[in-house]
């Protein structure tokens, strides 16, 4: 058998950034987003938008509902801004979802609509094929063999990691950890950093926007050291409230855990700023990356986050891989968390010493496929210009606020200045879960439930609600068939569970 050329199946797709495509006027579009007519004013606000005048370019919801699943609503925003061709060679959408296969399967008879990114995202054809790759041609544990596959996934498993360090503009591939994902980084830093310096009296301040695993590890830990979770209060409009959090920080503050961009509310909070106020008091900053590396550029140093995690799944690449950065500094405070194989230097019964890190911190075989995925959808992703992506999100972000404004009795859950492509919803008289379900049977997937994140959701006297997240591979259109649905539940008489702020559905 030829052994295939692993190499070149991780290289990324043949598309030259344009460096002057990186405003939203020059982002390609959706063949019906031809004409783009005069943006209008974008609804921010969390009012209903049954009671919310629509913008003045937006015709008035029409009587009749579409009955056929793809058919575009009668009433579409007027605002396609950003979506518009643009010269070849830049990023489009077209050729982002032609590499991904599963975006062109059916389900239920329709189309897929995939708007369950936050979730997780779905893989190309590059990240596929390599996988597939290295089972067939370079199957071997690493580090620990000097024969011919052992040095190949050796240098494959490496090449991920430096991959990963460039991505995030860490000044080192020795800064970079491979965990399962976010969750399991989260855990190290709190084992490892946390129990070895935190203790009775200490704070560690989590805002209330943030994920279970941005919480619960903290509480694990502070339970055993002694020291106290402190929840930082968020704004009506879904934003951290900057002075409490001013005001919370103190001499007893050890550790500051806060996301990149919010995953229910797509919040995105100012996280430099907060970073370097959290130094002044001596204290450490863990960024939660997992739902923004996807949608913007990333530079941990300009960040000045001391820990900084995401999940490769949530970034085109197969699941159980993800990445840990830390400071050299934050490194060397940090203790072995997992014993085993690996992470060690030396072994006797007397003593024991350890690798160096990142090493240390990478007991037993890693997820060696995992990272050969990983390399080829930062390779992916990277052969697009990321300004126009970020800029091409924000474009149908604004288009689906739009849209989302013409579907009575719904509400959109927060309205942060800056967010990513997020828009968590409840629509009057229907249960979330009701919601989801109904939206399947167009083939449109959305999350229903509480999304691992109940204090954020509780902020706004809600238990649960229906979340539609976008990447780059959505379309105008796909927004279209969505609001086009949630006009026929609205129109077909069905009823739910009603969830109002104060009266809400079981989480799901």
């Amino acid at each position: 058998m030829t052994t295939p050329d692993l190499r070149a199946l991780l290289r990324s797709p043949e598309q030259v950034p344009s460096p002057t495509a990186t405003s939203a006027a020059g982002i390609p579009a959706t063949p019906s987003a031809t004409a783009a007519p005069t943006t209008p004013a974008v609804p921010t606000t969390g009012v209903p938008a049954a009671a919310t005048p629509a913008p003045a370019d937006v015709p008035a919801v029409p009587a009749e509902t579409p009955t056929a699943a793809t058919t575009v609503p009668a009433a579409p925003p007027a605002d396609l801004s950003g979506l518009t061709a643009t010269p070849p060679g830049a990023f489009s959408p077209e050729a982002a979802r032609k590499d991904v296969p599963i975006l062109h399967r059916t389900v239920n008879g329709h189309p897929l609509v995939w708007l369950d990114n936050g979730a997780t995202t779905q893989k190309p054809r590059q990240v596929i094929e390599a996988v597939s790759a290295y089972y067939s041609a370079a199957n071997s544990n690493i580090h620990r063999g000097a024969h011919t596959m052992a040095r190949e996934a050796t240098e494959l498993y490496e090449a991920g990691r430096g991959a990963v360090a460039e991505f995030l503009g860490a000044p080192s591939p020795d800064t970079i950890m491979f965990v399962r994902g976010t969750t399991e980084a989260i855990n190290l830093v709190a084992q490892s950093w946390g129990r070895a310096h935190l203790g009775p009296g200490d704070d560690i301040l989590v805002p209330v926007l943030e994920h279970h695993s941005d919480i619960v590890p903290w509480q694990l830990i502070a339970e055993e050291t002694r020291a106290r979770v402190v929840p930082v209060p968020l704004t009506p409009d879904g934003e951290i409230d900057q002075a409490a959090y001013a005001d919370l920080l103190s001499a007893r503050t050890r550790m500051v855990v806060v996301s990149q961009a919010s995953n229910v509310l797509g919040t995105v909070p100012p996280v430099a700023e907060m970073t370097a106020l959290a130094h002044r008091y001596g204290a450490k900053v863990l960024v939660d990356g997992a739902q923004a590396v996807a949608h913007m550029p990333v530079d941990v140093q300009e960040l000045g986050a001391d820990f900084y995690a995401f999940s490769g799944h949530k970034l085109f690449a197969p699941t159980g891989i993800g990445a840990l950065y830390a400071t050299p500094q934050a490194m060397a405070e940090m203790k072995p968390w997992q014993g085993g194989g690996n992470m060690i230097e030396s072994v006797s019964f007397e003593r024991t010493t350890f690798a160096a890190m990142p090493h240390m911190m990478e007991a037993g075989t890693g997820h060696i496929s995992g990272v050969v995925g990983l390399l080829a959808a930062i390779d992916w992703l990277r052969g697009f210009d990321q300004s126009a992506v970020a800029a091409y999100e924000q474009a149908l972000m604004a288009y689906a606020m739009q849209a989302m404004a013409t579907v009575p009795g719904l509400e959109v859950i927060g309205s942060a200045a800056e967010r990513i492509a997020v828009m968590t919803f409840t629509m009057a008289g229907h249960d979330p879960a009701s919601i989801a379900s109904w939206l399947d049977k167009d083939g449109i997937a959305v999350r229903a439930g509480h999304h691992c994140a109940q204090p954020a959701l509780a902020h706004y006297g809600l238990e649960s609600a229906a979340r539609a997240s976008f990447a780059l591979y959505n379309t105008s259109d796909e927004v279209d068939q969505l609001v086009a649905s949630l006009r026929r539940l609205g129109q077909s008489g069905q009823t739910g569970r009603t969830e109002q702020s104060g009266q809400a559905a079981p989480a799901q």
